[in-house]
């Protein structure tokens, strides 16, 4: 049987795992888009390992085999173009590798502001030793728009500590395992001003696009403290950022921004109530080797023609819950 051609993406970054998979299959690797588009004719799957980079958008009209795409991250709206989302191809992502690490992100997000960091770390540079008031977490309030497995991830560690934790979904629905109660997206400024901490983890779709907006904001407490680790267009940033600079809200920390890289103009970075990360809350120093081992494992069902794991509903956006 002859082996399936596997187009790898590769950014110039390096493939870890490409020894195994080249055992497995015909690989041809392609460092830009140019590269991609060469390589596609007679490509079967197409493994995106720099799923920063683009490309295969501007080749597709050369994709003339091609069954199966696999994204090794969580999010896919920078991928889902209208000629894939309506083809027979199959999407899949990296669900669950970035689980924990970003649930430890948010938790450590929140920490930063109850703990009061900022207001220690201005006393440190101006060596002054002076006292300041922190919060306790227990019995604080989060609200975790997206109810995906890195929402739950997020809701069963903010619950460990001692947080009352609700969830924001597409649907309103009580007797969840995970939250308290979840509420409609659509709620979402009737309900805001319940919580201390609104941490977003929801993917980038037509209906989550601008989600925090301005209403929202004007709802929220003006201690509460948003993190963003889901996409940056889920924010409305110009009403985020003026609530900010009022003091409207407590604070704000941002793994992820609209556009990125944030420009090192933007106001944003000259907020003492902002922490800025450079999208890694997924990031660990064993991600790639996970995500390499998650792709080995559906490349092997690919080939027994066994079903694959977290396939994307490519109407919705994301891999639907119990896939």
């Amino acid at each position: 049987m002859a082996k399936p051609v596997l187009t790898i993406l590769t950014g110039n970054r390096s493939v870890t795992g490409l020894e195994r998979l080249e055992e497995l299959a015909e690989v041809r690797l392609a460092e830009d888009a140019t590269a991609l588009a060469e390589a596609l004719p007679g490509t079967e799957i197409v493994y995106l390992w720099n799923y920063f980079a683009d490309g295969l958008r501007q080749g597709w009209e050369r994709a003339d085999s091609l069954k199966w795409v696999h994204l090794p991250a969580a999010g896919v709206d920078k991928l889902l173009f209208p000629e894939l989302a309506a083809s027979e191809v199959t999407v899949t992502n990296a669900r669950g590798i970035f689980d924990a690490a970003m649930a430890e992100y948010a938790l450590a997000g929140i920490l930063y502001f109850a703990k009061n960091f900022p207001q220690a770390g201005r006393n440190q540079r101006e060596r002054r030793w002076k006292h300041f008031p922190t919060s306790n977490l227990g019995g604080s309030r989060a609200l975790v728009a997206g109810t995906g497995s890195i929402g739950r991830s997020t809701a069963r560690l903010l619950r460990a500590v001692g947080i009352e934790v609700d969830g924001m979904g597409r649907t309103e629905r009580d007797g969840d395992a995970d939250f308290g109660a979840v509420f409609a997206s659509r709620d979402f400024a009737a309900v805001a001003g319940d919580y201390d901490y609104v941490v977003l983890a929801a993917p980038l779709t037509d209906t989550t696009r601008g989600m925090l907006n301005l209403d929202v904001l004007s709802a929220m407490r003006p201690s509460a403290v948003v993190v963003n680790m889901g996409r940056g267009a889920l924010v409305d940033q110009y009403a985020l950022q003026s609530a900010l600079a009022a003091g409207t809200i407590g604070g704000a920390v941002l793994d992820v921004t609209d556009p990125e890289p944030l420009p090192g103009s933007d106001p944003l970075w000259g907020l003492d109530n902002v922490l800025i990360t450079p999208h890694l809350s997924g990031d660990s120093r064993t991600h790639l080797p996970a995500m390499a081992e998650q792709f080995e494992a559906n490349l092997r069902a690919y080939i027994a023609g066994r079903p694959l794991v977290n396939v994307v509903d490519k109407q919705l956006g994301f891999v639907p819950a119990g896939s």
